[in-house]
């Protein structure tokens, strides 16, 4: 990577490090979730786990094809981070597939992950999956038999209400940034990376992240997810059990249903392939929790991974592995439903009002009217 590039990436990096810790969380307003989250209610929670965005924000007014405006970037989720390429168990789920998530067949065939996860804008799919193939080839050695390839997996969520979706204002430099810019820690959410276009339940949307950690009796595993959502209707909207949505009806944008969503879950719990998935499943009833139907127009796709048992993907010898008894899975499968269901909320409370193409503008969930909904319900948890 190009050393001033690569400085511009820090730099950001550390900027929105600094504005995510500024910022207040979904548990911050009182909203009451279940369970018990990690030290940083993030995926990060999960070791080795490493997250990067690349922001795209220029531009205003009317919209120019090509020109702008630009609302749009790219979040990359490396399983165990630059110190590794060894590959992770994973599965994936298609609740509804009105989307893309490339690389997947292989994941089902394989049951491994090989390199990162990346989240773009629907367009953006081509240009973040070559980038990220030569970004492998430049970091990785070819492999023993002197072939090496990589089939990534890039997923996506459309943007082109407030972006000039067709103007591929993606480009290689912005993958390979958000993929040198990954680091453990703090999560920035709302609007970056992927995510800085979205739109959730007509309210703006973006990325958001939330994890658990099971009790010691459960095996003391983390769980941790990282969504980018674009989907849903505002009166759909539930949060803590709260019809937030019908509470909150000014500003609205959509006459029907539509977009999409992407949820990635971590683990550390020892889950093979099978297991995995469904583990995946579980993201659909967090969703459900928020009050999500999965529309006939969106792209409602998971991956889960588990960065347990290293060495797995060895091409000799006998791996020895682990695995948690399907009979001990309940907490698992307790701990994603509940990431899912705060990872969406945090990335409402994260978003800020957002003006793009054409003039359009999202309005941020309302911190103070979402509260008084929720005290409305005696639902305010403080």
């Amino acid at each position: 990577m190009h050393r001033k590039l690569l400085a511009v990436a820090v730099l950001f990096a550390a900027a929105a490090v600094a504005a995510a810790q500024s910022k207040p969380r979904a548990r911050d307003l009182g909203v009451p979730f279940d369970g018990t989250p990690g030290p940083l209610n993030a995926i990060t929670d999960v070791a080795g786990v490493e997250v990067g965005h690349t922001t795209l924000i220029r531009g205003e007014g009317k919209l120019q094809v090509g020109a702008g405006p630009v609302r749009t970037g790219v979040t990359a989720i490396l399983p165990r981070g630059h110190a590794s390429s060894d590959p992770v168990f994973a599965a994936w789920f298609s609740l509804n597939g009105n989307g893309e998530m490339t690389g997947t067949t292989w994941v089902e065939e394989s049951g491994f992950l090989e390199g990162p996860v990346m989240i773009t804008n629907t367009h953006s799919v081509g240009v973040v999956r070559d980038a990220v193939v030569a970004w492998r080839v430049k970091q990785g050695q070819p492999a023993d038999s002197e072939y090496w390839w990589s089939l990534p997996v890039v997923a996506e969520t459309w943007d082109g209400y407030l972006n000039d979706i067709n103007g591929f204002h993606v480009k290689p430099e912005h993958v390979f940034q958000a993929l040198e810019s990954a680091r453990p820690g703090t999560v920035t959410e709302g609007n970056v990376g992927g995510g800085t276009g979205m739109v959730c339940h007509e309210f703006k949307g973006g990325i958001g992240t939330a994890s658990r950690r099971l009790d010691a009796k459960a095996g003391g595993y983390t769980v941790g997810v990282l969504v980018q959502c674009n989907y849903g209707l505002r009166d759909q909207l539930r949060i803590a059990g709260v019809p937030v949505g019908r509470e909150i009806r000014d500003h609205m944008v959509y006459t029907e249903e539509t977009g999409s969503i992407i949820v990635v879950v971590a683990t550390d719990a020892p889950l093979l392939p099978h297991q995995l998935k469904r583990l995946t499943r579980r993201a659909s009833l967090g969703l459900a929790r928020n009050g999500a139907i999965s529309g006939n127009g969106s792209g409602d796709i998971f991956l889960a991974f588990s960065t347990a048992n290293p060495g797995a993907a060895r091409s000799t010898g006998l791996p020895s592995l682990s695995m948690v008894p399907n009979d001990q899975m309940g907490p698992l499968f307790a701990a994603t439903v509940e990431a899912t269901e705060e990872a969406v909320v945090n990335a409402l409370v994260a978003a800020e009002t957002m003006t793009g193409a054409g003039g359009h503008t999202v309005i941020a969930l309302p911190h103070d009217r979402l509260r008084q909904a929720l005290k409305k319900y005696n639902r305010l948890g403080k």
